[in-house]
């Protein structure tokens, strides 16, 4: 009893010694620039702390360093197509590119290799974005080619991947699909992913088991156009998470284009309403900040929040189409023709 009751008291104490993390009022940013031959970059993932993979709009993938240094770089060219990229995702074992259009090609990086392991052909068909849950098993989204999102599902570690039919998952709504805007269209957390589309509906698809079954969520963002809905979304846990969006032939309407969750995704509440950020394209938390900091960019600039998107604050009049946070102090933007390095201080 007597250890019993020790013990108890020792959690207590440790548990007592735990602080709340107390966010940076504001953050001051650096951008070094290094420029690449591509139209238009917005799928980038993180490799490491000082490298990035990214792949473009001229079927040119590859790994840049952190100082502006290019290696294990590819041109791809199938027959007379050359891929547009807009979806990238890797393991330890590959990277996997995946492009838009008709027909879809999804390329595997492997070894200085490059092997197409998936085609789909369709006058619909356009893929918008990719993601890994773990080592082995990866999802991507796309448009729909019938009544319901394409969804590819991988649970080799990309050897092989299956678009999940109809029948298996929610149905989609007249005018629905999803923006190619930053391969953010997909946030995952454990066997979690939340998937977001715009158009006449802005709507968050919801799988707990990896892709096995689905719930679909309504939201208050800006809805019932082509152009509004939810560009980007991204969850701190399975409960908080933030979308932004608005309309792209809007840039500067501010009104129901960022809201947030505190019960995964269920449902939804407009913040900073009529307040900067604007049309946003892509939104990120700041890891090891609690879910208080966080990063969003558009062609707008780049905009930060100190209380998890109640707030932002304006840090940078530079334009960007996407972004990913390595730390508190280091991200990657990508945009034309350009893929950045900023430290955050």
């Amino acid at each position: 009893m007597i250890r019993t009751i020790s013990f108890f008291a020792i959690f207590i104490v440790f548990g007592a010694c735990k602080k709340n993390y107390h966010p940076r009022e504001t953050i001051t940013i650096s951008i070094e620039k290094f420029k690449l031959d591509s139209t238009s970059i917005r799928a980038i993932e993180i490799v490491n702390d000082s490298s990035l993979v990214y792949a473009g709009s001229n079927g040119d993938i590859g790994i840049i360093t952190s100082s502006g240094k290019l290696r294990a770089t590819k041109k791809i060219i199938t027959d007379t197509i050359i891929p547009h990229f807009r979806a990238l995702a890797f393991n330890k074992e590959a990277f996997y590119a995946l492009s838009v259009g008709n027909p879809a090609l999804l390329y595997q990086y492997k070894n200085n290799q490059i092997n197409i392991i998936y085609k789909e052909t369709h006058e619909k068909v356009f893929y918008d974005s990719m993601k890994f849950f773990d080592e082995l098993n990866g999802i991507a989204m796309g448009d729909p080619t019938d009544n319901c999102l394409s969804i590819l599902l991988t649970r080799d570690g990309g050897k092989t991947w299956g678009k999940i039919p109809c029948e298996n998952l929610p149905k989609i709504s007249d005018g629905e699909a999803a923006f190619a805007a930053s391969n953010t269209n997909i946030a995952i957390v454990g066997k979690n992913a939340w998937i977001v589309t715009g158009g006449i509906k802005a709507r968050i698809f919801h799988t707990a088991d990896m892709g096995l079954t689905w719930s679909v969520y309504q939201t208050p963002i800006i809805q019932g156009k082509n152009t509004t809905g939810i560009y980007s979304v991204d969850f701190f846990n399975e409960n908080k998470g933030i979308i932004c969006g608005g309309d792209y032939l809007d840039k500067f309407g501010n009104s129901a284009n960022k809201a947030i969750t505190t019960d995964g995704g269920k449902t939804w509440k407009v913040v900073a309403e009529n307040k900067a950020p604007k049309y946003v394209s892509c939104v990120q938390y700041i890891p090891n900040t609690d879910g208080k900091e966080v990063l969003a960019v558009s062609t707008n600039g780049v905009f930060y929040s100190n209380n998890s998107g109640e707030t932002w604050q304006k840090v940078s009049d530079e334009g960007f189409y996407t972004i990913r946070v390595v730390s508190k102090n280091t991200a990657w933007l990508s945009g034309n023709e350009t893929i950045a390095k900023m430290t955050i201080n």
